[in-house]
């Protein structure tokens, strides 16, 4: 089903001056205009086209890309708000995206960024973004698994974290406990599941769970030993977080277990003012 919102490769069926006219099948001929039309392309050519509505309300397609598309969700820069209408979006394409009065869960100011998701007016069929993710994001039972690599786009900030949304369906939780500096809303991340609550809660990290976490950052740890020779690396519990993740990547948490299983190892030692490698007697 061809849908707005969507990339679709469509057919190229003829050539007409404002454009080329492509096969959108039971939505009908949909205009690709000229200053989109890649060189070399004519009719009976197949071509991926993302579809809009231009500033008519016409269903159009165009080669950019815009930064989300029909079901997912992004941060995006308020280029404009009209009073009684709503709040205009950048998303990357020429005509601005819409969010409505309806749809606003504040109302931002231009220059602002939001969180917003792309989706469909019921009424109009036109596309249009929603601060009220809560109204679209999933209520089924999650299915991830713990460990599992997802993308995470932070939208909130609440006392005990930052609630992301995982993989533009569910909402989860990152712990300010674990991070070792403030996250804004719109960043988008590389996560991981850590927990699946029976209610459905999803826990987050932005490290790997388990041995896939602690195997590479022992290696990473052990490189560093290996660099300083018989030096001293300055790490221990008291080290401020944000110097671990600076150094190694990886929160205070995943360092203290990868450095532990260095130590049962035998293949690092702890010395006043942190650690080096294991020294034989």
């Amino acid at each position: 089903m061809i849908l707005p919102g969507k990339k679709h490769t469509l057919c190229v069926l003829r050539e007409a001056s404002p454009g080329l006219y492509l096969d959108g099948l039971e939505l009908g001929d949909i205009l690709l205009p000229g200053k989109y039309i890649p060189k070399g392309i004519a009719p009976g050519d197949s071509l991926e086209v993302f579809l809009h509505h231009d500033s008519e309300d016409r269903l159009v397609a165009t080669t950019q890309t815009p930064h989300a598309l029909l079901g997912q969700v992004a941060g995006f820069e308020v280029v404009g708000v009209r009073p009684g209408i709503g709040a205009f979006l950048d998303w990357g394409l020429e005509k601005d995206l819409l969010v409505p009065l309806r749809e606003q869960s504040r109302h931002p100011n231009v220059g602002e960024w939001v969180v917003a998701m792309v989706v469909l007016d019921e009424v109009s069929g036109r596309l249009m973004g929603t601060m009220r993710l809560h109204r679209h994001l999933h209520k089924t039972e999650p299915k991830y698994e713990e460990g599992q690599a997802v993308d995470l786009v932070v939208a909130e900030e609440t006392d005990l974290g930052y609630k992301a949304v995982i993989n533009h369906t569910h909402w989860g939780l990152l712990y300010k406990s674990e991070m070792a500096s403030a996250l804004v809303p719109g960043d988008e991340m590389l996560g991981y599941v850590r927990l699946v609550r029976p209610d459905g809660k999803i826990d987050l990290s932005l490290d790997a769970s388990g041995y896939a976490r602690v195997r590479p950052l022992a290696d990473q740890i052990m490189a560093a030993v290996e660099e300083a020779g018989e030096g001293i690396l300055p790490f221990g519990d008291k080290t401020d977080p944000a110097l671990i993740r600076e150094r190694f990547g990886a929160s205070k948490k995943a360092f203290k277990q990868a450095l532990g299983k260095l130590l049962r190892q035998r293949r690092v030692e702890f010395v006043e003012g942190g650690f080096r490698r294991f020294r034989k007697l």
